[in-house]
């Protein structure tokens, strides 16, 4: 009886250690799953894909209580685009006395250096104009499912008071951008952020 209960201890053990690698597998599987642009969302993004002539990205998740839904609640404008098919797209929740939730999408296609802000500084009677990047101060590079992101953390126009993570692909700058405002802290930005690249789909052009 006690050769018996040791076996069958071992097939026990032997069952588990295998359904515990199977879950592993499993697990390790939808970490490496490319990410998918939510089916509600995915028009507006092809749309832009489309108009701007080069790959865009589309996220799969956004901070609550924001969706990436294009024309839709938190983007009734629709996207900004430049002659030069660098585009923004924004989406925005504001509440009087809580504080607001600020997303900035970015491209800049064709181009992969810092684009540039004009900075106005008046001083008494008199006003100066300066060309200084638009993005600034890099605090460091990150690694995010193999995009070379580095954040930055002094930003001008739409981007002001935000943490803005920028990378490169295919010779296109990309960026994307939250506001450090209430209820968000610096910290939960950048954890914003982390996730948002990590779970942003690439889109390509079909025309």
């Amino acid at each position: 009886m006690r050769i018996g209960a040791v076996v069958l201890s071992g097939l026990v053990l032997a069952l588990c250690s295998a359904c515990s690698g199977s879950e592993s597998e499993e697990s390790q599987a939808a970490t490496n799953k490319a990410p998918e642009c939510a089916a509600q969302w995915r028009a507006g993004w092809q749309q832009l894909a489309n108009r701007v002539g080069v790959a865009v990205y589309c996220p799969s998740w956004m901070p609550s209580p924001l969706d990436a839904k294009i024309g839709g609640q938190w983007n009734s404008d629709g996207p900004a685009v430049d002659k030069n098919r660098s585009y923004l797209v924004g989406f925005l929740w504001h509440e009087a006395g809580a504080g607001d939730v600020h997303v900035n999408f970015r491209a800049y296609p064709g181009q992969t250096a810092i684009p540039r802000c004009i900075d106005t500084l008046t001083t008494g009677r008199k006003t100066r104009r300066r060309s200084i990047p638009c993005f600034s101060d890099p605090r460091e590079t990150r690694l995010i499912r193999g995009r070379r992101v580095t954040v930055y953390t002094v930003n001008r126009d739409a981007d002001q008071w935000h943490v803005l993570y920028a990378w490169r692909r295919k010779g296109t700058l990309y960026a994307v951008s939250e506001h450090v405002t209430p209820p968000l802290t610096f910290n939960k930005v950048m954890r914003n952020l982390d996730r948002l690249v990590e779970t942003a789909a690439v889109v390509e052009p079909t025309t």
